[in-house]
């Protein structure tokens, strides 16, 4: 990527920040910003100290895991369609937090923990299903053994969901359906706490994954580690996937549609494309949510039907230009 693209991307960025801080039920004022920098605590500053801001960088956070998850996965399974929900974390999690709604678990940690454990619970099934296999994260086992774990979760999710009170089935459908209403700090600290490790492996893995992509037998003879980089790029996949999924519910859309843009715009290779995806995904969560919550206000939609409203159209068209 060029310098001008990474000013363009950088500016993107920061304008879809300040939009989400600025905009939504309450619009805010350029004051309300001021007064938030300077350590006040009343009205508009309140409400960006302590419900904008935390959302804002939660959101962003979480696009940008998602988008280098999905720009890692689909190196790793050398397909571009590939997405992070591919591996059964979604259906892991989702059924994980489903459970934890439906049994009443207490504690506001309940349901994103009980979404993580989902998540690893899959990630553990699809591992060993290719070590029976005997290719081990051989990537059509990997995607194979994620659309049977994640269809069994998902029939579980739906025969509890059948079962649950209606008060639960909202709560769970909701949930389901992603969404920031309950970010804070403490959640925007544990989530970039525990990120920081898998994105800081990926991004390491740059050159290997670039390697990866001219295909395995390829990649060994050029020095890569190819058993030891897929592990460490699988587990920092799912770890990342998981962790946001537990943090914001399943969200759709970010994790394939933005690589595959930044693939086509930037350049294929992984040291500038994943920090290019990181961005751009942070940026196309943020509008996302900004939308999600401005749109019918003072209702809001579940972040993940915008992303899929906006996805499906963006992702189409690409597909289109790549096949002409």
């Amino acid at each position: 990527m060029k310098a001008r693209q990474w000013s363009v991307l950088l500016i993107v960025a920061l304008l879809a920040v300040i939009a989400g801080v600025l905009v939504g039920a309450v619009n805010i004022s350029w004051q309300g910003i001021g007064g938030a920098l300077t350590g006040n605590d009343v009205g508009e500053a309140a409400l960006i100290r302590h419900l904008r801001m935390p959302r804002v960088l939660l959101t962003f956070l979480v696009g940008g895991a998602l988008s280098v998850a999905g720009a890692s996965l689909q190196a790793l399974v050398r397909n571009p369609l590939a997405d992070p929900y591919l591996v059964g974390l979604s259906g892991g999690a989702g059924l994980g937090a489903v459970l934890a709604i439906a049994l009443h678990v207490g504690g506001p940690w309940a349901v994103p923990l009980a979404a993580f454990a989902g998540s690893l619970g899959a990630v553990a099934i699809v591992y060993r299903l290719s070590v029976v296999a005997g290719r081990r994260l051989d990537p059509h086992i990997l995607l194979l053994g994620g659309v049977v774990v994640g269809a069994f979760a998902g029939s579980l999710m739906s025969a509890v969901i059948t079962l649950a009170s209606a008060a639960e089935l909202r709560s769970a459908m909701l949930w389901l359906l992603g969404g920031f209403g309950m970010a804070s700090w403490p959640a925007v600290a544990v989530f970039a706490t525990y990120a920081v490790i898998p994105l800081a492996l990926l991004l390491g893995s740059a050159r290997g994954l670039d390697l990866l992509t001219l295909g395995e037998e390829n990649a060994q003879h050029l020095g890569a580690d190819v058993e030891v980089l897929k592990r460490r790029v699988y587990l920092s996949v799912a770890a990342l996937t998981g962790a946001a999924v537990a943090v914001s519910g399943i969200i759709g859309f970010v994790g394939l549609v933005v690589p595959h843009v930044m693939r086509r715009w930037g350049g294929p290779l992984h040291r500038q494309l994943l920090p290019a995806a990181f961005l751009a995904g942070g940026a196309f969560l943020v509008l996302s949510d900004l939308l999600a919550r401005s749109l019918f206000r003072p209702l809001e939609l579940p972040v993940g039907v915008v992303t899929a409203l906006i996805g499906v159209p963006i992702f189409a068209l690409q597909l289109r230009k790549s096949l002409t």
